[in-house]
């Protein structure tokens, strides 16, 4: 039967007593005839001693004697029997709790601790993803999310500033540029009216003067000044294009 501190009584009574086999001298009792008084037979005995054996039984000592331990237990440090016995040792941390059966750590089941517990399937505390690992869990987050400091919860990832780091550094230079581009813009008119003044004394609006020995010198004029216009255009497109850009950022920056 098992006991207060897992002890087998049984087996503990019957181990207190021990047999043995000793010798010892056995008293025998042996007839003879003698001669009596008034000369007469008589018959008497005399005793004589032979060795002989026997079993005998003895209590042993009660210090010296421990009740044994029942299956599955064993002593440690100690005269009780405080351990139990696992046959197959306790893995991944888990401890011997009582025969063959593992007391374990978070994350681990099973008889000895062999099996991962899977925490996403039963119950988990990420706020969105869940990841299982070998005895435990990560949580993760969803695109546009990151994971916050508990490493549970996810938060939104704010959304970039329109307006670039540097941004009142970039219209700043815009603007030059765009001054830049109006003073070109200036000096080709000048340059242009300066190209058609001779067209006043070229082509008089009387119509007087032979305009064929003019004619060479009136189609360069004539392409130049198309060029330069050309220019004109070109430059002052660049310009509204800037201003716009100009326009944009600010208002980014409101």
């Amino acid at each position: 039967s098992l006991g207060e501190h897992k002890t087998c009584v049984g087996d503990a009574q019957s181990r207190r007593v021990s047999y043995s086999t000793e010798s010892f001298l056995q008293p025998v009792h042996k007839p003879y005839i003698t001669m009596c008084q008034n000369h007469r037979l008589c018959s008497t005995y005399k005793t004589i001693y032979r060795v002989s054996y026997r079993q005998v039984s003895r209590a042993a000592p009660n210090s010296h004697i421990y009740p044994e331990c029942c299956p599955g237990w064993r002593r440690m440090h100690s005269h009780n029997c405080n351990q139990a016995v696992c046959e197959q040792s306790c893995a991944n941390g888990g401890s011997c709790l009582r025969p063959n059966h593992c007391a374990c750590p978070r994350g681990w089941t099973g008889r000895y601790c062999q099996t991962d517990v899977d925490e996403c399937k039963e119950g988990h505390r990420c706020s969105q993803k869940c990841v299982n690992t070998l005895g435990s869990y990560r949580c993760v987050c969803q695109d546009g999310f990151s994971l916050a400091e508990d490493e549970i919860t996810c938060s939104r990832i704010p959304a970039p500033s329109s307006l670039p780091s540097g941004g009142l550094g970039l219209v700043a230079n815009v603007t030059e540029e765009v001054q830049i581009l109006k003073n070109r813009v200036e000096l080709l008119e000048q340059k242009l009216e300066m190209v058609l003044a001779p067209f006043t004394t070229l082509f008089p609006l009387d119509g007087v003067g032979d305009t064929n020995s003019f004619l060479p010198e009136r189609t360069n004029f004539l392409s130049h000044s198309l060029q330069q216009l050309d220019r004109i255009d070109s430059l002052s497109e660049q310009v509204g294009f800037l201003e716009e850009r100009i326009g944009a950022c600010a208002c980014r920056e409101n």
